[in-house]
């Protein structure tokens, strides 16, 4: 007789608002449970007034539930007891999923957090005043856990180290590219001039802050006349410069195409926990430059260039070469094979395996 899927509560406050790397790693997610035989699926937001618009943003025939409490209270809530458990708002379930880095209170259930990086531990200080409590909620989290994901051995390694979490407690979780990638295209003329893209440009692609190192990657353009201009993909960015520009936030589509149009990705991060960028970029025959640090190596794979972190000279030098020396045939089908190796399917099935383990199922 087959086993009944597993009931699984799944955080899905990321879905709501503009998304951006740990947004889509839920949507993708989402989409992959709730077309799973192995699992009943629903999604709970913690939010005050938005989490009506979960249904909207949730998979067809998704149910979602809502905790009608500021997230801030909750937080501070469960930092001193396991109370309100979430079955109280949202019902019995086998599995809670914590996607963003805290794990809710359960009654029952067992619990499962993704742990996306440790970024928040080596510099709390770029941490946002409403985000003041997060180191503490993740030990928390991770210490209630009864199993931890991670998006890469390299962020598996400092989870067992910096929140002294148990190796046999920790599973890696690689995300996965959209099949989307594999045929986006560079932008049309329309798209083009709607956001003011130069014909020829260099992409960085993430969200503005401390963590993205952008200040070097910068100052190596700006020493560098010789680079086309510089694209700023994401929220938040300011721009100084007329070889620079910003493009705010983009949709998926837009976002698609912007860089399959790219004479090369890079990303400067001082730290990541995956780099899910890198991946989309060879999926659509764009050069990589980023820097050298555990988990961007562990996912480029050896098929992106990789800088020493802060180096003004080397960064420049690396840019220029991958402008003048275009890959061959033969090494954009091997980088595309890395990236189609990435998939949703394969992040869900590691995903629900490690829900069997948590409830003992």
């Amino acid at each position: 007789m087959a086993s009944r899927p597993v009931r699984v509560l799944i955080d899905g406050t990321p879905l709501l608002g503009n998304r951006t790397g740990i947004g889509r790693y839920t949507s993708a997610l989402a989409e992959e449970l709730a077309a799973s035989s192995d699992v009943d699926m629903r999604a709970v937001a913690f939010t005050l007034r938005g989490w009506r618009g979960l249904r909207r943003v949730l998979p067809h025939g998704s149910q979602a539930r809502g905790m009608p409490v500021p997230a801030r209270l909750l937080r501070k809530a469960w930092l001193r007891a396991p109370f309100p458990p979430v079955e109280l708002f949202a019902g019995l379930t086998d599995v809670v999923h914590g996607t963003n880095f805290v794990l809710p209170a359960a009654f029952r259930a067992a619990g499962v957090l993704t742990v996306h990086d440790l970024a928040f531990l080596d510099a709390p200080g770029d941490l946002p005043p409403s985000d003041a409590e997060l180191p503490q909620l993740v030990h928390l989290s991770a210490r209630r856990a009864d199993v931890v994901c991670t998006p890469t051995q390299a962020v598996a390694e400092r989870v067992i180290d910096r929140l002294n979490v148990s190796a046999d407690k920790v599973v890696v979780t690689p995300l996965g590219v959209d099949l989307a990638w594999f045929t986006a295209r560079p932008p049309n003329e329309a798209l083009a001039r709607r956001i003011g893209l130069p014909s020829e440009y260099l992409l960085f692609v993430g969200a503005a802050g401390p963590r993205k190192a952008l200040n070097w990657l910068l100052d190596a353009h700006a020493a560098t006349p010789s680079l086309p201009p510089l694209v700023l993909a994401g929220p938040g960015h300011t721009v100084g410069s007329a070889r620079v520009l910003s493009t705010g936030y983009l949709s998926e589509v837009d976002l698609r195409s912007v860089v399959a149009g790219a004479s090369a990705l890079v990303l400067p991060s001082r730290d990541e926990g995956f780099g899910l960028p890198v991946l989309e970029a060879m999926a659509c025959d764009v050069p990589v430059v980023c820097s050298d640090v555990p988990a961007l190596r562990e996912v480029a794979g050896g098929h992106a260039t990789l800088v020493p972190f802060g180096n003004r000279e080397a960064m420049a030098v690396a840019l220029t070469a991958a402008l003048e020396n275009p890959p061959s045939p033969a090494v954009l089908t091997t980088r595309r094979v890395h990236a189609a190796n990435h998939t949703w399917r394969r992040c869900a099935e590691l995903t629900i395996a490690a829900y069997r383990r948590a409830s003992g199922r």
